[in-house]
């Protein structure tokens, strides 16, 4: 994960104003950067989203192929994800850094949105034990300013709110095989449902204290963080404790309510924001590379 160095000086700073909630930009201990969400931006995926989280950008692109159900759960499609850490956002992901940060990233999303509790596996069936859907989650890890797994979490939500997946039709032939038609209409086609699709909050431990949507010289004075994933009706989906450092039992069960209070007062405005996107169709404003 991407690191700064940070003076005693400057730790001593940043620990003070966080013991009075008031952060070095002017944020409490429970706020977020200015947040910036936009749906379908690449046109070569089936789904897109691209979140900035203060100067964190995020780019996540979706691709819905058919592949065969896995023999456990054959009457589920299932999600693979896939992160790319840009050397561009910086020079400590280049070569290994960016690989091995990939992989865990891939590996912790996997654990958070590939079940049926946050995305309704089912609807992905085509036809049970044969052929299911199979979502490609492409994660482009454009600029880093901590706060990564927030970012992400936010822009997979958008997207999969973006995906339009096309209707499938079989038809039997004489000999008893299978033959499957995808619809060519762009709006015949299955949207799924990201009421439980869940955000993630991560929490840094710094001092006696603990903030959501740390940055990165906030990182460098923690010891250790929480990274918790929040359903829009509070309910807790999965947690995870990152970091070197020890958390004592009170500090956990502080930081999990926290978790669960801010990451359940973020879904009502994305979801909100993403619906007003979408009406606004083709007279949504293109901006930048995208006009």
């Amino acid at each position: 994960m991407a690191t700064v160095q940070v003076s005693e000086a400057e730790k001593v700073y940043i620990l003070h104003g966080i013991r009075d909630d008031l952060r070095v930009d002017g944020r409490g201990c429970e706020d977020y950067r200015h947040t910036e969400v936009e749906t379908d931006v690449v046109s070569n995926t089936d789904a897109s989203a691209k979140v900035t989280l203060g100067h964190t950008a995020v780019l996540v692109g979706i691709k819905a192929e058919i592949g065969k159900p896995r023999p456990l759960v054959p009457k589920e499609g299932y999600l693979e994800f896939f992160v790319d850490c840009s050397a561009n956002a910086t020079p400590q992901f280049e070569g290994r850094g960016g690989e091995e940060l990939g992989t865990e990233l891939s590996n912790n999303l996997y654990k958070v949105f590939n079940n049926k509790h946050s995305v309704d596996l089912r609807s992905l069936c085509i036809s049970e034990g044969e052929h299911c859907w199979v979502l490609y989650v492409d994660v482009l890890v454009l600029q880093c300013d901590g706060n990564l797994y927030d970012a992400i979490s936010i822009a997979i939500k958008a997207a999969l709110f973006n995906t339009k997946i096309p209707k499938v039709h079989i038809s039997v032939d004489d000999e008893g095989g299978k033959e499957i038609e995808l619809s060519d209409d762009p709006y015949d086609c299955m949207r799924l449902d990201v009421e439980n699709v869940p955000c993630i909050v991560t929490l840094f431990k710094v001092g006696h204290r603990h903030v959501v949507d740390a940055t990165l010289q906030e990182k460098a004075c923690s010891v250790a963080s929480l990274i918790i994933a929040v359903t829009n009706k509070g309910t807790v989906t999965c947690v995870r404790k990152m970091g070197g450092g020890s958390l004592d039992p009170e500090s956990i069960f502080e930081m999990t309510e926290t978790g669960k209070r801010v990451g359940k007062a973020l879904h009502a405005p994305l979801m909100k924001l993403l619906q007003q996107e979408e009406s606004l169709g083709k007279k949504r404003q293109k901006v930048g590379f995208l006009g």
